[in-house]
């Protein structure tokens, strides 16, 4: 490029020289004026180029060159003849990229790729040269991706938690250690991971779930093997510390265990390819051994699971979940064969904005327990409404209400008012005092009153489930 401007700017100076001596020599006028605008015209198109930028104004054609009998004349005419050419060359191919029409690339193929052609365009438009010509060429470097000893540790997180209670037929302060669990996670290869989550209760040593599990598989399934929490209603599945409150609810402790329900088998999950009044629909299927005196007579026996969950987000703060679930538990020793069902409903409330200072949650769940057997069959009912409303950052109140009946024996129902409010004092920590009064009808009520601590460490602290 500079060496044309200096052949324009040489052109230039011959120009004035030979104007002088070519009027002195009668050469017409008109063809020095002539050479002298092609000149004019060959160095703005040069300024524009050093500058960077495409010269607006369309190719200056070549003029024929005509003898004039005047050898400087001739010579200088022929001059400017080549370093039109040249100057035509040189716009022609720094300008070429930017005068052709971009194809836009699909973007749902390869947005990546149109983005990227985008720019080339936008920069050719502005005069910048080929990103061929300014890349910079760089051997490849290959980095080794063998596993060492820290990256396959699995990912260990801890809770713990700690209730001080005071109840009205219990003589003195009870001061228990609730729970420690310890989660190990990891992913096993590009196609599994596995979840063992460790718990030390007041009574108890034992695995709470250890499952590995696929996800993409054909059919957009998931599917886990192991001992894991099965999918009853909503809360079944969340870890003790993860609760609303400090314990399950009534009708979850009557009708599926104490501490919930979990078994060893396989289970498989999935959305449905087509919507449900504008919802996302997803399915649980599930087949474990099950430890239930309510659905087996604690037999340790299979049983069959199928939930049906349906979520639509009504707005921008307000989404609607809604589920059935169904499960089939039989022990062939007694002769028992058990059913339940269940209909749960979530209603939550969360503006975008205020995600983290303001919810309100409100969820209730109702169920139906038929045991047949050789003793009289019996259908049992319980259900709880619990509401959860997060006043800022820090503090969340609610309440909660139990009715359960008597999954064996004479019909004996319970319910149970409770009032809580949690302080979280971190992320990692939380502080929640509660109180409830349960009524049972035939030993009547009792009050309690208990401050739970819970605090947790690990990447995955606090994980519902």
């Amino acid at each position: 490029m500079r060496s044309l401007l200096r052949l324009a700017v040489l052109t230039t100076t011959m120009l004035g020289g030979t104007a002088s001596v070519a009027a002195a020599q009668g050469v017409p006028t008109g063809t020095v004026d002539s050479l002298r605008r092609t000149v004019t015209a060959l160095t703005a198109r040069l300024d524009s180029l050093d500058a960077g930028h495409c010269p607006a104004a369309p190719p200056l054609p070549q003029a024929a060159v005509k003898p004039t009998g005047n050898a400087a004349v001739d010579s200088l005419a022929a001059t400017v003849a080549a370093l039109t050419v040249r100057v035509n060359t040189s716009v022609t191919a720094r300008c070429a990229v930017a005068a052709t029409p971009v194809q836009p690339a699909d973007a749902a193929e390869d947005p990546l790729a149109a983005i990227r052609a985008a720019a080339d365009s936008a920069a050719m438009a502005a005069g910048a040269p080929p990103a061929a010509d300014t890349a910079i060429t760089t051997p490849t470097v290959f980095v080794s991706r063998q596993r060492n000893q820290s990256s396959m540790n699995p990912e260990i997180s801890a809770t713990g938690d700690v209730q001080f209670a005071a109840q009205t037929d219990v003589e003195g302060l009870d001061l228990q250690l609730a729970e420690v669990e310890v989660s190990f996670q990891a992913t096993l290869d590009p196609y599994s991971a596995t979840k063992i989550f460790l718990t030390w209760g007041a009574d108890e040593l034992g695995v709470e779930e250890a499952y590995i599990y696929w996800t993409g598989l054909p059919g957009r399934f998931r599917a886990d093997v192991g001992k894991y929490r099965m999918a009853v209603g909503e809360l079944n599945r969340w870890h003790r510390h993860a609760l609303p409150e400090t314990n399950y609810p009534l009708v979850y402790q009557a009708f599926l265990s104490p501490d919930g329900l979990a078994g060893v088998g396989a289970s498989f999950y999935t959305t449905l390819p087509v919507s449900i009044a504008k919802g996302t629909s997803e399915i649980f299927l599930q087949a474990a051994a099950i430890e239930s005196e309510s659905l087996n007579d604690g037999g340790n026996q299979p049983a069959l699971l199928g939930r049906l969950q349906n979520f639509w987000q009504l707005s921008r703060s307000t989404y609607v979940q809604l589920g059935f679930t169904g499960i089939a538990a039989q022990n062939g020793d007694s002769s028992l064969k058990s059913s339940l069902f269940g209909a749960d409903l979530r209603f939550t409330y969360r503006p975008p904005d205020a995600g983290t200072r303001k919810e309100i949650t409100w969820r209730t769940e109702g169920y139906r327990l038929q045991r047949l057997s050789e003793a009289p069959t019996t259908t049992r009912y319980g259900m709880y409404s619990d509401l959860s409303w997060r006043l800022s950052k820090r503090w969340v109140v609610g309440g909660r209400y139990d009715y359960v009946e008597a999954p064996v024996g004479p019909d004996d129902a319970t319910w149970r008012a409770t009032a809580v409010a949690t302080w979280w004092q971190s992320e990692f920590v939380y502080l929640r005092l509660q109180a409830f009064r349960n009524h049972l009808d035939s030993t009547g009520s009792l009050d309690n009153l208990t401050l739970q601590v819970v605090w947790a460490m690990g990447p995955h602290k606090h994980e519902i489930y």
